[in-house]
């Protein structure tokens, strides 16, 4: 239940009758606040990783600091190694278990230690996924080269030192017969043995995944339990546990399964599988089917692959995703580069503000391995083939990095990598804020307290403090009271400003900031001792 939060006081920002400045906000807005990465080692990403007994383990250590650098850890269960140069731990287990490891980090610059844990058990993706989709920037325009120079801008970039992992190829890899004249889509969409045939654009799978792999990162996939996908390109219907095999056997690590044109056949009596009902029950049970059947066709590999359930939150998806070996689904439509739907007109395409702040009937359905997703983040250039700066203001897409963080969602990029400016490389490289979608616990933030357009979030973390945002979703400058009733806390906490990196200071029944239109202040309350 959200509650009324204190507002000390509201005042325009800059006025010209009643309509404030944009170009003001932008000028006092786009500043970087990410502090430089020391030159020492420091070690990022996830606290903890989880895999099937018998699956093969690709891990990299995600450390910032000059190079070279040289990796270590100690308590490594049997049939892993690292290597010293890389830092990716590679191998398999046999036994399940909770396996203590310590990561060392050094360079000349020093040493970095941090704890980390190695799960063995029946769930992955311990921690929502990080990395890039191709979608955004390319749309169905995207090739093999233009993959591989993604995974090398993630490398060169830095990005993979956060913990940015995952190299995802969306729609148009496979051969599409009717909206391209492109010969290079235009071939068989399966062999004499009904295997998928990947079009021209893609001519080497295997050697794709390898490639991406060599990069300390992985490799991600798109179909639909549909004939066709949303770009009328060969899907996965009645060829599931045989396109389950093709993706393993290439060495894919994520399948992206959108539902497209899979309503025409639960629409087909004639089809022989549930059909889609005006019944709540019996048209959940429909929806059910696809992605219960491709889960347990991606279990059965002996491969981990997260698993992405795209099928637009019908059914509430998030109260049995987990139930179809889900690691996360979409709960809206697709996310544009927007701050509200007054931006959209007739679109009915999501905005920032559409998906971000209505999540509170799906937040308790996140935890470890299960993950609620608001979609792709709408920062950098993006355009959907054609690329453009995004629209969202800069203080909008520190508000869309926070929110996201905040609900434990899977942060993937659609950007183009190697168009990366300075602002973009700072919204997406601040250890403490990734820290925050990264926290093992993997809760996703609720509503403390909320006036008008103002609002406060709160998110616990595993070591006991908790993360807040502040959001200021009117036009105008505010300040904003949290205290320490909503949030559920006592005494004194230290207040930290987490985009910046800095203990503001020691409050202890509440704290207020002043929070620009469209924006955040993202904190850490630390109980003090």
């Amino acid at each position: 239940m959200k509650k009324k939060v204190t507002v000390a006081f509201f005042t325009l920002l800059t006025m010209t009758g009643n309509v404030f400045s944009q170009s003001s906000v932008d000028s006092l807005s786009a500043q970087i606040l990410t502090p430089t990465a020391p030159l020492s080692p420091r070690i990022n990403g996830a606290k903890v990783f989880g895999v099937r007994s018998g699956s093969p383990v690709f891990y990299t250590v995600a450390a910032t600091g000059v190079r070279p650098m040289t990796f270590s850890a100690s308590g490594l269960p049997d049939g892993l190694s690292l290597d010293a140069k890389t830092g990716i731990i590679t191998g398999s287990i046999s036994k399940k278990g909770t396996f203590p490891v310590v990561l060392k980090a050094k360079n000349a610059k020093g040493i970095a230690i941090r704890n980390f844990k190695i799960i063995v058990g029946e769930t992955i993706a311990l921690t929502p996924p990080m990395g890039w989709n191709s979608w955004n920037a390319y749309a169905g325009q995207v090739s093999a080269d233009k993959v591989k120079r993604a995974a090398d801008a993630m490398v060169n970039s830095g990005l993979i030192n956060y913990g940015w992992s995952y190299v995802n190829i969306d729609d148009y890899w496979e051969n599409n017969h009717t909206k391209t004249k492109d010969p290079k889509l235009q071939g068989d969409f399966r062999d004499a043995e009904g295997n998928i045939i990947p079009n021209g654009r893609f001519p080497d799978m295997k050697g794709l995944a390898d490639y991406i792999h060599s990069k300390g990162l992985k490799a991600g996939l798109y179909s639909s339990p549909g004939v066709l996908t949303c770009g009328e390109c060969a899907g996965s219907w009645q060829h599931e546990m045989q396109d389950a095999a093709s993706f393993a056997n290439w060495g894919f690590d994520f399948l992206k399964y959108d539902w497209c044109s899979y309503t025409k056949i639960a629409s087909d009596s004639t089809q022989g599988v549930p059909m889609l009902s005006k019944d709540k029950t019996l048209d959940s049970i429909a929806r059910v089917y696809p992605y219960d059947l491709m889960g347990k066709a991606l279990r059965a590999q002996k491969r981990d692959i997260v698993f992405s359930l795209c099928q637009y939150g019908k059914a509430d998806v998030w109260k049995w995703g987990a139930k179809v070996n889900g690691t996360y689904w979409r709960i809206s439509g697709d996310l544009v580069d927007a701050w509200d739907k007054a931006e959209l007109g007739t679109s009915t395409h999501k905005t920032v503000s559409d998906v971000g702040f209505n999540m509170e009937k799906c937040s308790p359905y996140s935890n470890p391995g299960h993950y609620n997703d608001p979609d792709m983040l709408v920062i950098g250039t993006v355009g959907w083939g054609k690329p453009r700066p995004t629209r969202l203001t800069p203080d909008e897409q520190y508000a869309h990095i926070s929110l996201w963080c905040l609900l434990s969602a899977p942060l993937m990029l659609g950007c183009d990598l190697e168009k990366l400016d300075t602002f973009t490389l700072n919204l997406i490289t601040n250890d403490e804020v990734i820290d925050i979608d990264q926290d093992p616990l993997a809760v996703s933030a609720i509503w403390v307290a909320s006036h008008d357009s103002l609002e406060v979030f709160k998110k616990p973390l595993e070591d006991g403090s908790i993360a807040v945002g502040l959001f200021n979703r009117g036009i105008n400058k505010a300040v904003i009271t949290a205290n320490w009733n909503d949030l559920g806390i006592a005494g004194k906490q230290t207040v930290r400003d987490v985009w910046r990196q800095k203990d503001l200071m020691v409050a202890t029944n509440s704290y207020q900031a002043e929070v620009a239109p469209h924006g955040v202040v993202l904190l850490r309350l630390i109980p003090k001792k």
